[in-house]
């Protein structure tokens, strides 16, 4: 007798169904956890651009607090109406012969003290210094001190003492020869003023009363800035009139020299500037 088969009739598609199934569950759970993975990064780069739009959003607001200020400050610097009335009397493009320069400089003048008048000088080059008597002085009391340690050695000890206390109450100092290494002390605060005595500007000497009475008399030292080749001088007062101005200017372009300058210009202390032509100084 043969051996007999058994077959359970449906049972192969059912186990195919059952695969199928399994299939698709897998399908769906990988299209579940991609849509997960996609929902997520949409939402990143959504964060980023926000970030960035609060980022960029600082700057601007500093640009508008910079274009007030800008805006601000400008206001400030514009000049008053009675600056501007003044200033439409003046040529900015013409240099003005001598003459009708200190003719018109008291028209410009708007202040009710005395003004003072300066010439502001562009050099050919720097370290241009020396001294000049002006004919009718500046107009201000030139208040002089001397340091004698020869004489007065105690005085000598008591003035540097006021020096570094910041009591500085003289517009010149004369020194005799044995007084500087006792100044040395205060070169620091003399120097950046223009004060500290020095052979050049005749401010050393074994004569100091006589050069005392000299600055005192109206002679100025006179020398650009440390690091421009400008100079500025006082020559006198608005009150002082063409004649003794003129006089005035012409001594101190004299004593600076031709040759040494470029430009000048001349003004009050309030008023606008006035080029002056050099050949007529």
């Amino acid at each position: 007798m043969g051996k007999i088969r058994v077959k359970t009739i449906g049972l192969e598609d059912q186990e195919q169904e059952d695969a199928k199934k399994a299939k698709a569950r897998s399908v769906a759970k990988k299209a579940r956890e991609a849509a997960a993975v996609a929902s997520e990064v949409p939402a990143e780069k959504e964060d980023k651009p926000k970030a960035d739009v609060a980022e960029t959003a600082e700057p601007e607001k500093k640009d508008k607090k910079s274009a007030k200020y800008l805006k601000t400050k400008s206001t400030k610097e514009k000049h008053s109406k009675a600056y501007k009335t003044v200033a439409a009397k003046v040529d900015r493009e013409k240099k003005y012969k001598l003459a009708e320069a200190v003719a018109l400089l008291p028209t410009l003048q708007r202040a009710k003290f005395d003004e003072t008048v300066e010439l502001h000088i562009n050099t050919t080059d720097k370290g241009i210094s020396g001294n000049v008597t002006l004919p009718h002085g500046t107009g201000k009391q030139t208040k002089v001190v001397i340091a004698n340690q020869t004489t007065d050695a105690k005085g000598v000890e008591e003035l540097i003492k006021q020096i570094e206390a910041g009591q500085i109450d003289f517009d010149v100092l004369v020194a005799t020869p044995d007084a500087m290494p006792k100044l040395a002390k205060v070169a620091r605060v003399l120097g950046p003023r223009g004060l500290m005595p020095n052979p050049k500007n005749g401010t050393v000497t074994p004569k100091p009363e006589d050069v005392a009475k000299k600055f005192a008399g109206g002679q100025m030292n006179f020398k650009t800035e440390a690091k421009f080749p400008l100079l500025h001088l006082t020559v006198g007062k608005v009150s002082f009139g063409d004649k003794k101005l003129s006089e005035n200017i012409k001594a101190a372009v004299a004593a600076i020299k031709s040759k040494n300058i470029q430009t000048v210009t001349l003004k009050a202390t309030m008023s606008p500037g006035l080029k002056l032509d050099t050949a007529s100084l």
